[in-house]
């Protein structure tokens, strides 16, 4: 079985700004977006066995606003598929009091930040009561780190080095990076090598084939590689294009004397028992 541990779930525009779709297209050439989610399309997309985390969003700075109760019915639809992460925007009013609803009521088992989108650096001190809450209630906490296409998520707020900072402060906390960071794979490389419980996703990076061989490649001289989760950042990417691009990565280094990546290191990555990981198997 693989366990894809980065999906979302939304309705556009219920739950995106027209901003948020601007810059998308934007970003990709002119292109429209397709940002309708729909778990039948998911499934059709993958050729094996998949349990899935699946969250929203919360960031108002950038024009995207999931309510837990949305992802939690969404996961009621399809229990034995789905594992459900609440959001909190730590920039707004009453965060705190949705963070305990969201797990305590809505039975929601991880939490997802948006650091960057609504423009908080997961180390300030005012996060201090959310990663003693993850902590003390075993909730594995995924963040976006790396770039994005919106122009006004502060690029300062995604940086590894915040999480660095967070794991020593709360040691037994899990945290996964989402996308390997990149383009910034080498602080997040030295960062999972860092600490026992900090974990990287390489979720929405294949369609950048010499950026993930770059960012894999550190994770290999670093002897990281048992720290990758397989991700896929549906809707953005697909279980089998993300299977494709990994395990297509050494076939462009054709006629080169460029090192290879390790094969079986990248196919325990995609078959690793994440949710044994992160506390989330029961």
């Amino acid at each position: 079985m693989i366990i894809d541990v980065h999906s979302h779930t939304w309705q556009y525009p219920d739950h995106l700004g027209d901003d948020f779709r601007d810059q998308s297209i934007r970003a990709w050439g002119g292109h429209d977006v397709d940002l309708t989610v729909r778990f039948e399309d998911y499934k059709r997309e993958c050729s094996e066995e998949v349990k899935t985390v699946v969250f929203g969003g919360k960031a108002k700075l950038s024009g995207m606003w999931v309510e837990d109760d949305y992802v939690a019915e969404y996961v009621n639809e399809h229990p034995d598929d789905l594992i459900g992460f609440l959001s909190v925007d730590p920039t707004q009013p009453g965060w705190r009091e949705d963070l305990r609803r969201s797990h305590q009521d809505l039975r929601l088992r991880g939490i997802k930040l948006l650091s960057m989108y609504a423009g908080f650096k997961p180390s300030d001190p005012e996060l201090n009561d959310l990663w003693a809450y993850a902590t003390e209630h075993g909730l594995p906490v995924l963040l976006h780190t790396g770039t994005t296409f919106i122009a006004q998520a502060p690029l300062e707020c995604t940086l590894p080095r915040h999480l660095d900072d967070v794991a020593i402060r709360y040691p037994d906390a899990n945290i996964i990076m989402a996308h390997l960071s990149h383009p910034y794979g080498g602080e997040c490389a030295v960062t999972i090598r860092k600490h026992p419980n900090v974990y990287a996703d390489v979720s929405a990076i294949h369609y950048r084939p010499w950026q993930l061989y770059n960012a894999l490649m550190l994770v290999q001289e670093y002897g990281v590689w048992d720290k990758l989760l397989f991700g896929t950042d549906y809707p953005f990417a697909t279980v089998d294009n993300t299977l494709q691009g990994l395990r297509g990565l050494n076939s462009v280094l054709e006629g080169t004397s460029l090192p290879r990546l390790d094969e079986d290191a990248m196919e325990r990555m995609i078959y690793r028992d994440s949710l044994s990981l992160l506390g989330l198997s029961g």
